[in-house]
């Protein structure tokens, strides 16, 4: 079956899942952190000048790496660069963060997934409610939207009431350009994919407090969420930490489940710096868990920890190895997200139109690529008439179409649906595409049909 595009009516119905929100107080509710990104602007002769002056060894990073000098900055950072890749590094010294600010100009944003999908989708006026970590003026009037909210002395309240005195939690966000040239021990590389890498000189997502007030207020009141995101916890290193964070967790959502069946749980992976702390979180959310969200990255990755690599290239591939994680840690279904195009594998969600959610992501996602901001209602339309469904996407949905004719979805309960994205060849911004993308999805988790 040829591709059928429906981008202009998904994103149409947008107005009135808005309406419905706000006069059914049924909205998102997401978690965990937040912080203020300090975004380096990419100049790749400035790079290849601190190549040329700290890149001492071949380049290299392993798992627990961490940069205390600029020549493991120039040793890590090339390893991933030159591939293409991105990955997440704990900076130990000030002193590089100074270093790397007085190299390039920057510019600050919003950091966390949960924070940077309330933006995405308070710039649409979607009303949410978050758990914040960060809770400075800078971060939270990133956030100032209508209907955002969070939860203070045992109310929702827009975000400006929950400001605090306190210094903001910094990210370095280094994003570098696909075509772009790096020299190594004199060698020029061409850079293959756009991507970036996100440095932590920052303590608290080491331990990812958890606002008692928040759990208890969803616990407790009569309000019921669509969804709820969990994200998080990727710079947990310490297990011990992980599992009470995991036990409180677990509690919050066992009550979730009772008191609200039709609440959609979704887990969005990342890049985790300890593998370790990454399975704990998988096995034991898994099973709440009606959706793992994560990129072809993560896919990959978690298949090579698990000994189960397969070629993701192809859809045969793909669904093998997805099929994989959910019988290893008990999941009901995977999004899987990528440049290309966005796909649901997994139970059927009754009531639930995914592909609708999948396209609004696609779509939110691309325009803050195209514009370098979080879209409103008019930009994300603009977007549908700027860029088409890529090549490499609608050959995925034609081999995903290929594969349902040889299942037997309806009868066995399974869902399978695979969106195309707008493709945008050189996009003006590669950060927090996913964390939009994902809040895009939750949007048809908002109104069930019944």
């Amino acid at each position: 079956m040829a591709y059928m595009d429906r981008y202009v009516k998904y994103w149409e119905q947008v107005p009135n899942l808005i309406r419905y929100a706000e006069e059914k107080h049924h909205t998102p509710v997401f978690g965990f952190t937040s912080n203020l990104d300090i975004v380096l602007n990419w100049d790749a002769e400035r790079y290849n000048e601190i190549l040329d002056r700290y890149l001492q060894e071949e380049p290299s990073a392993q798992e627990g790496d961490t940069i205390a000098a600029m020549e493991d900055f120039a040793r890590i950072s090339c390893s991933y660069i030159m591939r293409g890749l991105g990955g997440n590094f704990d900076i130990t010294d000030v002193s590089v963060c100074e270093y790397l600010r007085s190299a390039f100009t920057s510019e600050p944003a919003l950091g966390g997934t949960c924070a940077q999908g309330a933006a995405a989708l308070g710039s649409l006026g979607i009303p949410v409610s978050i758990h914040i970590t960060d809770d400075c003026r800078d971060v939270l009037a990133q956030m100032d939207h209508r209907g955002t909210t969070v939860i203070k002395d045992g109310r929702k309240v827009p975000v400006m009431e929950a400001v605090s005195g306190n210094d903001p939690v910094y990210h370095i966000i280094f994003q570098f350009n696909k075509g772009d040239r790096i020299r190594v021990h004199g060698e020029e590389i061409t850079i293959p994919c756009s991507n970036r890498l996100i440095l932590f000189y920052d303590t608290i997502h080491k331990l990812v407090p958890l606002r008692e007030e928040f759990l208890q207020y969803w616990e407790n009141t009569d309000e019921t969420p669509s969804s709820i995101l969990l994200s998080g916890f990727d710079a947990i290193i310490d297990e011990e930490i992980m599992a009470k964070r995991l036990d409180r967790i677990e509690k919050f959502l066992s009550v979730i489940r009772q008191k609200s069946p039709d609440t959609v749980i979704y887990f969005e992976g990342a890049f985790y710096m300890n593998s370790a702390v990454k399975d704990m979180i998988f096995r034991r959310l898994g099973k709440y868990a009606d959706i793992l969200g994560m990129n072809e990255e993560e896919l990959e990755a978690q298949l090579v920890r698990m000994g189960r690599e397969h070629d993701i290239t192809s859809f045969a591939g793909i669904i093998d190895g997805i099929t994989a994680i959910m019988e290893e840690f008990s999941a009901r279904g995977i999004i899987l997200h990528t440049k290309d195009y966005s796909m649901y594998y997994g139970r059927k969600l009754e009531g639930i139109d995914i592909e609708a959610g999948l396209t609004r992501g696609n779509l939110m996602s691309g325009t803050r690529a195209r514009i370098g901001r979080y879209g409103t209602y008019e930009e994300c339309l603009a977007t549908i008439k700027e860029a088409v469904p890529g090549a490499r996407g609608l050959e995925i949905f034609l081999e995903a179409e290929e594969y349902r004719t040889r299942g037997r979805f309806e009868e066995n309960g399974t869902e399978l649906s695979v969106v195309p994205t707008r493709l945008l060849e050189h996009p003006r911004y590669t950060i927090g595409l996913g964390d939009t993308f994902v809040s895009g999805v939750h949007t048809c988790f908002i109104r069930r049909e019944k």
